[in-house]
């Protein structure tokens, strides 16, 4: 098994690795990192129109008290889900993708799916910076906004810890990334994002405790807690939130660590 401690020798090959990723994301493209902006903005407007406008969504009030905007209230839960998305596809394929260089030279098999991490994250951290803006020009910071850190940093790892477990599958079996695309879209729409759990139809009432075990609930509640509705998600939030990467990442890391040598002959 390999120890963090090891993987952290290779630190430098680690950033070398996110440096090659950013530059080869948008490579020979004209828009270049716009894209990065422009792949979401167009995302929500899509959602915006379909549920906002043709189903009637409705928004709650801004923590500030103002008019609810849905717009903004589902950009909170979108920035979230596109962490987890991101970060689960990105580790898969980082994996599958290194096996050029890990059949050639040795380093620890976690750095390239740390890099594909850290790439992500960077994305992440882009679109979380213009939802803050967003509320800044609202007037709709608080002293909550700043837990919107720790909220996506525990979604990245959660996010990191599913794509170790998937990514040795993927590399026996191409048919996983079909099911692992097939498996996200089916949580999107297990996750409270274009919906809200308080207007479920009473007859449904028993999907309210189901989506509960959901942690893609709790994550996505807590992140329009803090930067929407500017309060603190509760007790049970942080300790799914928490209990959950904790347990994913462990043994996430535990199969990859053991597993990993072997798959990559195969790759």
């Amino acid at each position: 098994m390999t120890a963090p401690a090891k993987v952290w020798d290779y630190r430098n090959l680690i950033t070398n690795l996110v440096l090659r990723n950013l530059r080869a994301r948008y490579k020979k493209s004209l828009l270049g990192w716009g894209w990065s902006l422009i792949n979401p903005a167009v995302t929500l407007g899509i959602y915006t129109i379909v549920f906002g406008l043709f189903l009637s969504g409705e928004a709650p009030a801004l923590g500030n008290g103002d008019k609810g905007i849905f717009a903004l209230w589902l950009f909170a839960a979108l920035v979230g889900w596109g962490a987890f998305n991101g970060g689960i596809t990105t580790v898969m394929s980082s994996f599958l993708d290194s096996g050029h260089l890990l059949t050639r030279t040795y380093f620890p098999p976690e750095c390239p799916v740390i890099a594909g991490t850290l790439t992500v994250s960077i994305q992440t951290a882009i679109e979380t910076a213009i939802l803050v803006v967003f509320m800044a020009v609202l007037g709709n910071l608080g002293w909550t906004t700043i837990f919107v850190i720790p909220v996506m940093v525990l979604l990245t790892l959660l996010s990191f810890g599913v794509g170790l477990m998937v990514s040795l599958g993927n590399v026996r079996f191409r048919d996983i990334n079909y099911l692992v695309g097939i498996a996200l879209q089916i949580a999107f729409y297990a996750t409270p994002i274009v919906y809200r759990l308080d207007q479920l139809p009473e007859k449904v009432s028993w999907m309210k405790t189901l989506l509960g075990f959901n942690p893609m609930t709790h994550f996505v509640t807590a992140t329009r807690d803090v930067t929407y509705l500017l309060t603190m998600p509760t007790l049970t939030n942080w300790a799914v939130m928490v209990g959950s990467t904790a347990a994913v990442v462990g043994f996430g890391w535990w199969v990859f660590s053991r597993k990993a040598p072997r798959y990559i002959e195969e790759i």
